[in-house]
């Protein structure tokens, strides 16, 4: 290949017969989940590179999707439903592996549902999930942060598995829809980050009053914003906008002096931390302001760079914080290093716009790369056909599956959704 020839994607999915609208890794990288704008859902084997589960999730566009541990997968969509799907490795065998691209005249099965929440999804905004602080004793928990169903500046706060609305969230007025947002504990800390219609950004801090503080606040976009994704360290985070800058923010907490001064209330015997941080419901009106409590709020963003190129969407960092990617309405995926903000990359393989990233965690990246709790999706598509095979070739065949998930598990994976309904592979960086 010329040295100066354009990267080629390492696969390309193809199946979805609607534009793919949301893209996640799941099960330390074996497998990757796709939503299209009819309400499809496939659940591809990277490994084989094949189908192995494809059901119609909503019935309008999917806005998101993620994994919840290794049995359950989360979708969002524009039917106004949320849906949490229990689809384990061992629930695979039950499923459609005919894609939305093939005509079906039965219908595909569905995977069992675990927990269903009426929603808001007028604003086009995904849901944020975040997992408690400790999961205490009653099993495992999760937030669910999505728009307010009737204020459409308002964030509402729901609890998993309970499926109770714990809080109703407005960081400001005045400022249109909110477009994206975060959520996720720093240290001890529930943090709430927002983006609106109208470019601001804000920061929320839960404190030990059961108050949300804004701690930062910034209108650095000209044009709605389209995306916004933390660091790892949740120390700062990167917005993307309908206009062409990309700007990174920083994510301050209330002084530790302030939370000092606050003794929180000790905790109730055998309460998750989850729980009793949000048991109260307090009164969502206005937020705090910060300097009403001592603060001196943020109005500066660490960083601003003009990219030239407008309508970048699905801003993703890399688990390991060193590079980010976005999808072009232009077609294109750009990478940059998220320390200096500089254009590392451009990958151009659709001819049409893409509307979605997603980054393979580097955190399962591990010396000890043993298959032996895969086992389960060992399915009947992996077993040799032919009744004359010896011991020596059953080694051999195990080999090479093994082989794949490293593969699978370890490349540097950066998916790429387009208008087109396939998605592209890249193995990159």
């Amino acid at each position: 290949m010329a040295e100066n020839a354009p990267l080629q994607p390492k696969s390309v999915l193809r199946g979805h017969k609607a534009q793919v609208h949301a893209a996640a890794f799941i099960r330390r990288n074996e497998r990757l989940v796709t939503g299209d704008a009819d309400g499809f859902v496939v659940v591809w084997d990277l490994t084989i590179m094949r189908p192995r589960a494809v059901w119609r999730a909503h019935t309008n566009a999917i806005l998101g999707i993620s994994g919840w541990g290794d049995d359950s997968i989360i979708t969002h969509g524009r039917d106004n439903r949320l849906v949490v799907w229990k689809l384990g490795a061992q629930d695979e065998q039950a499923m459609s592996t005919r894609l939305p691209l093939d005509p079906s005249p039965e219908t595909r099965p569905q995977p069992w549902l675990l927990h269903l929440l009426e929603v808001n999804t007028m604003n086009f905004c995904a849901f944020s999930s975040c997992p408690p602080v400790t999961s205490g004793e009653q099993g495992p928990e999760l937030l669910i942060a999505v728009p307010n169903t009737l204020a459409s500046e308002a964030i509402d706060i729901f609890h998993l598995p309970s499926q109770r609305r714990l809080q109703t969230v407005k960081l400001g007025d005045k400022n249109g829809m909110v477009m994206a947002l975060s959520l996720f504990y720093r240290s001890s800390n529930l943090v709430l980050v927002a983006a609106y219609e109208n470019g601001l950004v804000t920061v929320g801090q839960l404190d030990s009053a059961d108050t949300w503080e804004v701690t930062y606040r910034a209108e650095t976009h000209s044009q709605p914003i389209l995306s916004l994704d933390v660091s790892r360290d949740k120390d700062y985070f990167f917005t993307s906008s309908a206009d062409a800058i990309i700007v990174k923010h920083p994510i301050p907490l209330a002084s530790e002096q302030q939370h000092q001064r606050r003794a929180p209330e000790k905790p109730t015997q055998g309460a998750s931390l989850l729980s009793e941080a949000l048991a109260s419901q307090p009164n969502p009106e206005q937020p705090t302001n910060a300097h009403s409590t001592g603060m001196t709020m943020q109005t500066e963003p660490l960083k601003a760079v003009n990219t030239k190129h407008s309508g970048q969407q699905s801003l993703k960092i890399r688990s390991d914080s060193r590079i980010f990617a976005t999808a072009g309405w232009d077609s294109k995926i750009r990478v940059y290093s998220a320390k200096t903000m500089k254009e590392v990359a451009v990958l151009q393989w659709h001819q049409v716009g893409c509307y979605t990233v997603a980054f393979s965690s580097l955190d399962d990246e591990t010396g000890d790369q043993s298959t032996a709790g895969s086992e389960p999706s060992r399915t009947q598509a992996d077993i040799p056909t032919s009744t004359a095979v010896t011991a020596v070739p059953k080694l051999v065949e195990l080999s090479v599956r093994d082989k794949r998930i490293k593969q699978a598990k370890t490349a540097h994976w950066l998916a790429a959704g387009s208008k087109d309904g396939k998605v592209s592979l890249w193995d990159v960086f």
